[in-house]
């Protein structure tokens, strides 16, 4: 069994995590003794978009006869799910497709195609001048892999990258490739209309468009029937899901009214979107997570309007007391982007500040990376020198690295109630689990005791990114 990751950080805009998902291990039963069977690898690199994408692939692929291989030197069919937020992701991709040409050369029947974000952006790049994909797919059409195979079979070089108004691919089941079998994603919209002046999003997924709710109802259904006990409502500003007469405050509801002991989380919100109402949902059901992943971008309101992200320092900070107001008890995470285009040190200590008064459980951070075709890209400078934008960084993380150990050591005492995931990977003696938070605990196991199953847990010290406790109930 190839490395699943399944720690993938939260979506956002401005975040994408350098890791990779290989070797999707997914078969069906007609497919995997079969022995004629072609067979398909595949990368996924971003954020949990993506890899919400690679399972709906995955389920085309597999209705199609395919079975999938862990090694790569064995496949027939070779997917990349890109990214394009920054440009190290992207570099990634290029790395890792000369590593693949060098594979063609031995096997000229090899199919490599690159899809996602990427291949929206770059598809004359990646089929005319650098010549090292035979299949470029946008992610609204992944519906079209069927006929983009027979195109390449038949000798072609094969594109989509039309970008739909409609399509949330609400009809397929995805192929879970989350191993744990305890949680699960489930995307409820698509594309994104914010415009943040850094982001290429809004160019390679389009427009946002909500599912209808009766899919995700039933989608959630399947999973309860099949043993999950945690969903995450996935899109990349769940907030602003709206279908016909349904708010994403009304269907966070609906989803929590289906089985008391469903642990429900979403993710990525966006701070103008935060109603009041949605926090009042959070806090009437118990099984709602008090967490939210809620993107600062930076604590600067002259910053914040380059960036376009139409709301100002101190409308977050209401939201922040307000949600505060509504539950005590919430958690929070962020996302960072240090030397964004003319940022001062003036306004880098700004962002220092907003975290020191937020006191986020944790965040992604980034140096600011100009993305081709953006507002940004076309408006203003980067002219934030790199050691600049390095050395901002290192600031904000040593700062949020001082917060999570001071967060963590705050909880020591604490009880609560985690969701066992599986054994540690550290030890075969202990499970794992998360809390509310979103945070992971560590316990000794005990016996009659199995993932999907809650306990509570006292934490009995931290580590920089883990609490470690015992069952107490």
């Amino acid at each position: 069994m190839s490395h699943l990751i399944t720690d993938i950080p939260i979506l956002d805009e401005a975040k994408v995590h350098d890791e990779k998902l290989q070797g999707i291990a997914f078969e069906s039963e007609q497919n995997k003794h079969n022995p004629d069977a072609r067979r398909l690898y595949m990368e996924t690199y971003g954020c949990q978009m993506n890899f919400s994408d690679t399972e709906i692939v995955a389920s085309v692929m597999l209705k199609m006869g395919f079975r999938t291989e862990n090694n790569p030197k064995k496949a027939d069919v070779i997917f990349l799910n890109t990214c394009s937020i920054r440009e190290n992701a992207e570099q990634k991709v290029w790395e890792r497709l000369k590593q693949y040409r060098a594979l063609k050369k031995q096997n000229p029947k090899l199919i490599v195609g690159v899809l996602g974000c990427m291949a929206e952006r770059l598809k004359t790049k990646l089929l005319e001048q650098e010549k090292l994909v035979d299949i470029v797919v946008g992610p609204d059409a992944y519906r079209d892999l069927p006929n983009l195979i027979a195109e390449v079979d038949s000798g072609q070089k094969a594109v989509n990258v039309l970008l739909s108004l409609e399509e949330t691919y609400a009809d397929i089941s995805p192929v879970r490739l989350n191993s744990n079998g305890v949680s699960a994603f489930i995307s409820i919209m698509r594309g994104c209309d914010n415009m943040c002046s850094f982001c290429v999003v809004p160019f390679t997924r389009g427009r946002e468009r909500s599912r209808e709710v009766k899919s995700i109802l039933k989608e959630v259904e399947e999973l309860l029937q099949e043993g999950y006990r945690e969903v995450t409502l996935l899109g990349q500003n769940v907030d602003s899901y709206k279908y016909q007469n349904t708010n994403f405050a009304q269907l966070l509801a609906l989803v929590a009214q289906m089985d008391k002991n469903l642990r429900v989380r979403f993710t990525t919100s966006h701070p103008k979107d935060i109603s009041n109402e949605l926090l009042e949902t959070m806090a009437k059901y118990d099984n709602i997570c008090k967490f939210i992943h809620l993107p600062v971008q930076s604590g600067n309101n002259r910053i914040l309007e380059k960036m376009n992200r139409t709301y100002t320092r101190e409308w977050y900070l209401e939201r922040v007391k307000t949600a505060r107001s509504i539950m005590p008890e919430i958690a929070l995470s962020t996302d960072i982007i240090a030397g964004f285009c003319s940022e001062t040190e003036a306004e880098h200590q700004d962002t220092l500040s907003i975290m020191q008064e937020v006191r986020y459980e944790h965040a992604y951070m980034f140096k600011y990376s100009e993305r081709p075709g953006t507002l940004a890209a076309r408006k203003y400078p980067d002219d934030v020198p790199d050691e600049v934008k390095t050395r901002r960084l290192n600031e904000i993380i040593a700062l949020q690295t001082q917060i999570s150990k001071e967060k963590n050591l705050a909880d020591v005492g604490k009880i609560f109630t985690v969701l066992i995931e599986g054994t540690s990977k550290r030890s075969d003696a202990d499970l794992c689990g998360r809390n509310d938070a979103n945070k992971m605990l560590v316990f000794p196991k005990k016996e009659n005791l199995k993932k999907g199953d809650y306990v509570q847990v006292k934490v009995k010290y931290s580590s920089s990114a883990t609490l470690i406790g015992e069952i107490i109930c």
